[in-house]
This record gives C-alpha cells, sequence and structure tokens, in this order.
C-alpha cells in the first residue's frame, strides 16, 4: 500500500499570536488608551506614578503573568509579559517599566530560584498586591556590577547587611527587594549572595527619589542598608551564587526593556505620522512632501525590525532555546531605535514638538534610558562580540 504522508503546517509567523495573546494584548491596548493615557502628563510632570493605576494592574493580573495558578498568578507565558510592556511603553514607560522589572525581574528570579516555601511566602504576594525591585546597582557598580560593596555578615540565624544601593527601579512602590550583597570580598564574585528583603525589614531604609530626565513618573531610589537584619532563610539561590542569579536574571530582563523601547517608538511614530496628516504648509499637509514620507516609512521600518527581534527573542525563551545573544541584540537595536524614531518625531512636528505642549519631547526623553539600565549598549556590544566570535 502507498505510504501515507502527513504535511506539516508551516511555521507561523513571529508576529502571529494566538486567540488568547490577541485578547490579551487587546485588553491592555484599551487600558491603556482609557484608564493610562489621561494621567501620563501629570505625572510626568509630578514625578510621582499614580498608586491608583498599580492596584489596577494587580486586578488586570499584570503584576503575576507568570506566575502559577496555585500561587494565585495567571500561569502565563513570558510573551505575553512582553506584549505588556510594550502596549502600556506605547503610551507611558513608566508604566511599562513597573511591570516589566515585576515580571521579568523579580517574579522571574523567585520562581527559578526560590524555594518552595520562599514561593509560598511571596508569590502569591506579588500576584496579589506588593509590587518588587531589583537592587544590584551601586554608586561604584554600575556596568561593573560585581564590584558591589554591600556587605553581609552571618549574624546568628540572620545576616546582617550594610551599604547603599543606587538607581532602584519601583523602589518608592515596592515591598519586596530581590538585593544583591558580598558575603566575601575577597571570593570576588563568589562571595555575591542575593536575598528576599521586605520593605519592614529593621535596618531598611529607602532613600532620595531621583528626579530624572525621562520615565519621571516611575521611583528610581537610593536603598540604604544600616545593620538591616535579614533571616537565612531569605538567601535566595545559594550562598555565593548571587552572581549567576543576577546574570540569568539581566538576560531575560533585556528582553522585556527591548519590548519598553519598542513601545515607545511605537508610540512616538503614530503621533508623528497622525501629525504629519494634519500639519500644512505650503498649501498642503507635510505628509504630501516625499521629505517627510520617506522619513515616516524609515521609522515605521526600525520599529517593524525591532518588534521582530522583542518577539523572537520571547519566543526562544519561551521555547527554552538559547536566548542570550538574542536578548543582548534585541536590547542594543531596540533602544537604537527608540531614540532615533522619537527624535525624529520631534523634528516632524518641529518648533511644536520641542514643547511640552506637545506629547513627542516625552517620548525623546523616555527613549534615552534604554541604553543605560539593565546593561549599558556597550555592554551589550561586549557581550554580541564574545558570543558571536566564539568567546575570543
Amino acid at each position: 500500500m502507498p505510504e501515507t504522508i502527513t504535511q506539516a503546517a508551516p511555521p507561523a509567523p513571529v508576529t502571529s499570536f494566538s486567540e488568547d495573546e490577541i485578547l490579551f494584548r487587546d485588553n491592555i491596548h484599551q487600558f491603556a488608551e482609557e484608564k493610562l493615557r489621561p494621567l501620563v502628563k501629570e505625572m510626568d510632570e509630578k514625578g510621582v506614578f499614580e498608586h491608583s493605576l498599580i492596584d489596577q494592574f494587580f486586578q488586570l493580573g499584570l503584576m503575576g503573568i507568570e506566575i502559577p495558578e496555585q500561587y494565585g498568578g495567571g500561569a502565563g507565558k513570558f510573551f505575553e509579559a512582553i506584549l505588556a510592556v510594550e502596549e502600556l511603553s506605547r503610551v507611558d514607560a513608566s508604566a511599562g517599566v513597573v511591570v516589566d522589572v515585576q515580571n521579568t525581574l523579580v517574579n522571574n528570579a523567585l520562581l527559578r530560584w526560590a524555594t518552595e516555601a520562599q514561593k509560598k511566602r511571596y508569590l502569591p504576594r506579588m500576584a496579589a498586591n506588593t509590587c518588587g525591585a531589583y537592587a544590584l546597582s551601586e554608586a561604584g557598580s554600575g556596568s561593573d556590577a560585581f564590584a558591589l560593596q554591600t556587605r553581609a555578615l552571618k549574624s546568628g540565624s540572620d545576616y546582617v547587611l550594610n551599604g547603599r544601593k543606587l538607581w532602584i527601579t519601583n523602589g518608592k512602590e515596592a515591598g519586596v527587594f530581590i538585593l544583591f550583597a558580598t558575603v566575601d570580598p575577597a571570593a570576588g564574585y563568589k562571595g555575591i549572595t542575593a536575598f528576599i528583603i521586605e520593605k519592614e525589614f529593621p535596618g531598611f531604609t529607602v532613600g532620595k527619589k531621583e528626579d530624572k530626565l525621562g520615565i519621571r513618573a516611575s521611583s528610581t531610589c537610593e536603598l540604604i542598608l544600616e545593620d538591616c537584619r535579614v533571616p537565612a532563610e531569605n538567601v535566595l539561590g545559594e550562598v555565593g551564587k548571587g552572581y549567576k542569579i543576577a546574570i540569568e536574571t539581566l538576560n531575560e530582563g533585556r528582553i522585556g526593556i527591548g519590548a519598553q523601547m519598542a513601545g515607545v517608538a511605537r508610540g512616538a511614530w503614530e503621533f508623528a505620522a497622525r501629525y504629519a496628516q494634519e500639519r500644512k504648509q505650503f498649501g498642503k499637509t507635510i505628509a504630501e512632501f516625499q521629505g517627510i514620507q520617506f522619513q515616516i516609512a524609515q521609522m515605521a521600518t526600525e520599529i517593524e525590525a525591532a518588534r521582530l527581534m522583542v518577539y523572537n527573542a520571547a519566543r526562544m525563551k519561551d521555547a527554552g532555546l538559547p536566548f542570550v545573544k538574542e536578548a543582548a541584540m534585541t536590547k542594543l537595536f531596540c533602544s537604537q531605535v527608540a531614540e532615533r524614531v522619537t527624535s525624529l518625531a520631534i523634528e516632524v512636528y518641529g518648533g511644536y514638538g520641542f514643547t511640552k505642549d506637545y506629547p513627542v519631547e516625552k517620548y525623546w526623553r523616555d527613549a534615552k534610558i534604554g541604553k543605560i539600565y539593565e546593561g549599558t549598549s556597550n555592554m551589550q556590544l561586549a557581550t554580541i562580540a564574545k558570543l558571536v566570535m566564539g568567546g575570543k
């Protein structure tokens, strides 16, 4: 008998979404337009994130997307978290980064490294009502993350932590912090240890909030530890394995920053494209001039490329494939695209774009951070070079 040949379905495009993903994305899109956008300008001017929005993030399930149902989360995929970050950032990058840090850094670290007892204690809170922050950077420890000076000394059943952390996103709103300290400076990176710290722990204080150029509503704070006592049971992972937790968590976080920057670029482009079809000069809309058409087309092309990189890296992560190179490339390229697109958007608006009465200057200010946090562009280039040149 002739063999029956079964043809496999052709591979789906990176931009194809399941019905659940489409519904999820569209719900966030609607929320961002109706609930978030009316508050963006005021939050930016005051440099304060509206707390009621965070409550709504929890109600919508945006703060525990990948947390399993048994802990009260949405049991979703990493890709859904990326969609959420992009859609929120299209309207306000500050909102995008709140959700990004919660999901791609804090929840991710807890899901991968926490003990079952730690998961039962913290994951239900992260899904229901508690913001998280990721505390790695210090005054002398930025790109050289493992030069950190915060000390952790064993004292009975506790660790006593002393030091300062800087530039901690969500610092003001967070109730739980994944914080890195060294138990032995002489051991170098092998002494770095991750701790789960609660805001109420004695000796822990949230310091000043930075007055920033962009993502102004997002809190970026100093953390002060003065004889902060942390139970030994709050060590995340193993003592001395903090470097591994930090590196592997940030690899995923960089895809989130790529999504944030893609969203920022989209938001600026949409305003610029719309304005070009409204603004008239020399008796016709500026969109009728080829020079403007070329700018709009170039911006759209770069945004599409950026989104493809974000989606591909996120799908690779969900598929369990190696994605370190793709994550670094995504963050590098998306931050470049966001800076270029938002700058061009201002130029499309002309003099109006340079004023705070119009929205595009804020997108430009928000875009700049993409080249800096969670690994500068130069650090991404160093990572990419190492990987594409076989580790040489």
